[in-house]
């Protein structure tokens, strides 16, 4: 028997207030607020970053995911946006997560792994220790236009579950998740929780009805893995 809770949801690309609160209505985790992106859907101003991030209740993570890549420009702009968390989608170049820690304690440092081959999982043993979590995606940094999330694509899945159980800390997957494979995605990975964008969205904005779907889809397999 495997007992394992349900992983948390963080609904990604939310582009006001409207579609936090509907976020926060079927129980998500978290919120993801895309700034200035070299591709990928969902970015919106800095102003309204902070503006969504402001008015949600304290308890709820907001992720600002920034594609800057040295840690000067990261506090800066954490600054600005006033979120509790920072998914950095892209690798540091210069300064370290010492830096931002050291400049922001109580932000929440969340590290992408884009998963493309064997090394990424070097990658994300070697950043471990020095994040708060590892978020998996399927992007591509080494494209002429990177691609740093977004792309509605999965990733090997077995790759995952090998980050997940050689790291000693929280563990997102993301990349192509949708109402259905969800099941399938979490069962393979067992992560501690799960990001979806477009997924959950039709003509770029949050579909309710594929949202609840997805967030019902979670729910039965706890129920499956519990049984």
């Amino acid at each position: 028997m495997i007992i394992m809770n349900s992983p948390k949801f963080k609904i990604c690309c939310i582009q006001n207030s409207e579609e936090a609160n509907l976020a926060i209505s079927y129980g998500a985790y978290a919120i993801g607020l895309v700034s200035e992106m070299p591709s990928g859907p969902g970015m919106i101003s800095e102003d309204k970053i902070k503006q969504i991030a402001e008015t949600v209740p304290k308890s709820l993570k907001t992720f600002l995911l920034t594609s800057k890549q040295e840690s000067k420009d990261i506090i800066w702009q954490l600054k600005r946006c006033k979120t509790n968390t920072v998914q950095i989608v892209d690798r540091l170049t210069s300064g370290s997560y010492n830096e931002i820690r050291d400049a922001l304690p109580e932000i929440k440092i969340v590290q992408v792994i884009h998963v493309l081959d064997n090394n990424s999982i070097d990658e994300a043993i070697s950043i471990s220790e020095e994040v708060d979590a590892l978020l998996l995606d399927s992007g591509n940094p080494e494209l002429n236009v990177k691609e740093l999330g977004g792309t509605g694509r999965t990733h090997n899945w077995e790759l995952s579950r090998t980050i997940r159980e050689s790291v000693d800390l929280p563990v997102y997957l993301a990349g192509g998740l949708n109402p259905g494979n969800i099941a399938e995605a979490i069962k393979s990975v067992k992560p501690f929780g799960v990001d979806v964008c477009s997924g959950v969205r039709t003509n770029g904005k949050l579909d309710e009805e594929k949202l609840a779907e997805f967030v019902n889809q979670i729910k039965q397999v706890n129920v499956g893995l519990c049984q």
